[in-house]
């Protein structure tokens, strides 16, 4: 507990920083100071004289800031509900997408993206819209799947996830087969990206996402006792089959309000929680708000790299997300002589 004193400042030090940073960066270099002064300067009773001009505060509020604040969110999104996952399957590799969430969302956002159709709703097209309703449904059936009377096993849930998920990769792979020109499109978004992260998207996803955040941290004591079988959880007068229930939607909303900015952005929810747990140990209380701010520090810095690196072109961040998570998380294998808890 001493411990966490001194992370989590420190933690949401680098995180503020990192989104300065981001916000600076980019084909017209702004500097630091100034971009953390406007940003200041929009604070409730914060007044200062605008030493920037107009041009700097559109491309920094209007172009810069919606997709820095898109990376914090969903990194957050992600790595809570890689934590979630985690610990409610017991499973060490479980990630937010691990019981179809992204095999429905990727089905979902392309037959949007095939249909000859535009909708825009709230900022949002039809393609994230499908995708979100994509990534309920495939958990909703996979729960339905999985259900054993009143129950639904560990073992159950997972083998229907990988089930459903390859059923589903299977459609979307001969819908790919027939779309044409619309096949570059849809291996994109599949890849993920975070240059459509519009303020009318985020004004309605963000407070989902907190939401989510913060109802799962109310089940932080329950994510501990699962964490050590659903045996010793009854035990200590856990509501297992209930709470199970409860933090499958939980993850499973959080990672679809994330696919709705994003696409499909990996390793965040696989390597994120494992950080943390090196970091901060296996308590739940301590491990949900610990990933939340990795995770954000993570996609906000890696969408950096994947707009500076390639310069004018850019890549997507499910590219940059693989390329640093998964040496990352082999060598986090290899390092750790230690049990995650599980």
């Amino acid at each position: 507990m001493k411990r966490s004193l001194t992370v989590f400042p420190l933690l949401s030090g680098v995180l503020i920083a990192g989104v300065v940073l981001a916000a600076s960066l980019g084909a017209v270099v702004v500097p630091f100071d100034q971009v953390a002064r406007l940003l200041i300067s929009r604070l409730p009773g914060v007044d200062i004289s605008p030493t920037w001009s107009e041009g700097v505060e559109a491309i920094i509020l209007q172009i810069r800031l919606p997709r820095v604040t898109a990376a914090l969110v969903v990194g957050f999104a992600l790595a809570v509900a890689g934590v979630i996952f985690q610990g409610l399957l017991r499973n060490p590799m479980a990630d937010p997408y691990i019981i179809g969430t992204s095999g429905g969302a990727a089905l979902g956002a392309t037959v949007a993206l095939l249909l000859p159709v535009q909708i825009v709703w709230y900022g949002f097209t039809l393609v994230p819209l499908a995708a979100f309703v994509g990534a309920l449904a495939a958990v909703l059936v996979v729960y339905n799947l999985a259900r054993v009377g009143p129950r639904t096993p560990v073992t159950t849930l997972l083998l229907a996830g990988f089930a459903v998920s390859s059923m589903l990769a299977a459609v979307m792979s001969f819908l790919m087969m027939l779309s044409g020109t619309g096949l570059r499109r849809i291996i994109l978004w599949t890849m993920g990206g975070l240059g459509g992260g519009r303020w009318e998207q985020l004004i309605i996803v963000t407070p989902l996402i907190l939401l989510g955040m913060g109802w799962s941290y109310l089940y932080a004591g329950d994510l501990n006792a699962l964490s050590l079988g659903e045996e010793q959880a009854a035990y200590v007068g856990v509501p297992v089959e209930r709470r199970k229930l409860t933090l499958l939607i939980l993850g499973s909303l959080l990672t679809a309000a994330a696919v709705s900015v994003s696409g499909l952005v990996g390793f965040v929810g696989l390597v994120i929680p494992h950080v943390a747990r090196l970091i901060l140990g296996p308590d739940h209380r301590l491990l949900l708000p610990a990933a939340a701010l990795l995770g954000g520090l993570f996609l906000v810095l890696s969408d950096l790299l994947a707009r500076l690196l390639l310069a004018p072109a850019e890549l997507p961040v499910g590219v940059i997300t693989a390329l640093v998570g998964a040496p990352f998380f082999i060598y986090l294998l290899r390092r750790s002589k230690r049990e995650y808890g599980f």
